[in-house]
């Protein structure tokens, strides 16, 4: 059954298309890189909010950040993660007259990045360089503009006109000055020494619309929307600093985010995270706007035919081990993210990870990302089971297959190679179990509930 032929199509909802005019040519935005392994703020911030504090009353100490700093950099930079990245939740503050971030709540941007220096970690910024944080009156650069000029004035063609945007103050990329604000934003982050800029919230500056919220602003179109990221692109090329596209409604499938950045968000917020934003959510659904898919799985098989070596990547966003059910579930939800590119995002914390750690330092599987592999399933349909096998091929020529079961009871598989397009015998390394398997041109194994196997084959 599993490689059989499906007898109906299975429905993909892909969103509409759109003509843009021509835009800004940026060469090898993605050229080279690979997914970051950070840790987040994510889960600290996330589980005070739902606890009620509001956002403006919650902060991290300096106490707290030497605690995670060292932890990080103790238990999980050995094995490659080297970054520590902020996010929303926390206020974020420009208080040196440039109108561009500097205080993350209590905490100097500056002072974060000499912390992190000192241990050997880089540090990523979640803002966007559509939002504008300072008072009107603020110069832009050596131009003759100001931060006032960047508003819609009212006359200019949006969505929904009669709408007030909801939370942020946007960027109108045609105006004057937009293409240097823009710029002076990357100037900024390269000068304090970010290396990663996490962008959010980009389908609502594009149409206004939220599919959870319904309009939450004005919308300033496709062409504005496509030209913003397109002298992104341009400037984080300029500084060398990763960007992260979040939010996005991907239309035109992903067109402008395919070609403009570096990585890209396919399933929606983690939440409470588990087995549910994992695999469960919305199961074999997919929508025309964001979120296109609920969950992990249903996301990176989504939206697997636009990634690969050199291409934009994706991302399945924050990884919560502590609320998942059982071991198979968390080598799961690690192996899927590394199967498909994406990147791996701790947001785990040091007083409650637990025997947890051992997921996330499986180097074995970590070296699938220093490789820069990007694999794909046998079917990029959704509710087919061939969806669940994927694989792919590591510089050095050997294969990487995971088999994996969403289901609630095991499955038994029986796969050829040959049916992947493997020929020969190979050497098989169960990636898990830390165990060679001897030779084989077939795999065969039973998976448990919510749990893969992950093997490596070489000649």
């Amino acid at each position: 059954m599993l490689l059989g032929s499906c007898t109906d199509e299975i429905e993909m909802r892909r969103p509409p298309k759109f003509e843009l005019p021509e835009l800004p040519v940026v060469e090898d935005v993605q050229t080279g890189k690979k997914a970051p392994l950070y840790w987040s703020v994510y889960e600290y911030c996330y589980t005070l909010e739902q606890q009620g504090v509001a956002n403006e009353n919650i902060d991290i100490t300096p106490a707290e950040w030497d605690r995670i700093i060292e932890w990080v950099a103790t238990d999980l930079k050995p094995h490659g993660y080297d970054m520590i990245c902020t996010d929303g939740f926390i206020p974020m503050l420009a208080k040196d007259g440039s109108g561009y971030m500097t205080h993350y709540g209590s905490m100097s941007l500056k002072d974060l990045v000499e912390k992190c220096k000192a241990k050997g970690l880089k540090v990523g910024v979640y803002d966007n360089p559509l939002w504008i944080h300072g008072p009107r009156e603020t110069i832009i650069g050596d131009t003759k503009y100001n931060f006032g000029s960047l508003y819609w004035n009212g006359t200019g063609e949006v969505m929904n006109p009669d709408a007030q945007d909801m939370w942020f103050h946007w960027v109108v990329s045609g105006n004057p000055g937009a293409r240097e604000y823009i710029d002076g934003f990357f100037e900024h982050y390269h000068n304090l020494g970010i290396d990663y800029i996490r962008m959010d919230f980009l389908s609502w500056y594009e149409d206004g619309k939220d599919r959870n919220m319904g309009q939450v602003g004005r919308g300033y179109g496709r062409e504005a929307y496509a030209r913003a990221l397109a002298y992104i692109a341009e400037s984080a090329k300029k500084y060398g600093i990763f960007t992260s596209l979040v939010m996005p409604h991907l239309y035109n499938d992903a067109e402008v985010e395919a070609r403009y950045g570096n990585m890209v968000r396919i399933v929606a917020d983690t939440g409470n995270g588990g087995w549910w934003h994992c695999s469960a959510a919305d199961k074999g659904k997919s929508y025309t706007n964001w979120p296109n898919c609920m969950n992990m799985f249903d996301g990176f098989t989504y939206w697997s035919h636009i990634t690969g070596r050199d291409k934009v990547l994706l991302d399945g966003d924050f990884i919560r081990l502590n609320k998942f059910d059982t071991d198979a579930e968390k080598e799961t939800v690690i192996s899927l993210q590394l199967m498909a590119g994406g990147p791996v995002t701790v947001a785990d914390q040091y007083h409650n990870i637990g025997s947890n750690l051992k997921f996330y330092t499986n180097d074995e599987l970590l070296a699938l990302n220093t490789d820069r592999f990007v694999g794909k399933p046998l079917s990029n349909k959704l509710n087919d089971p061939n969806n669940q096998i994927w694989y792919g091929q590591l510089s050095d020529g050997d294969y990487v297959v995971g088999l994996f079961n969403r289901e609630d009871s095991p499955r038994s598989y029986n796969l050829s190679l040959a049916d992947l397009g493997i020929s020969g015998e190979y050497k098989v390394r169960d990636l898990w179990r830390h165990a060679d398997e001897g030779t084989a041109s077939t795999l065969s194994a039973t998976i448990p509930a919510h749990g893969c196997k992950i093997v490596r084959l070489s000649k």
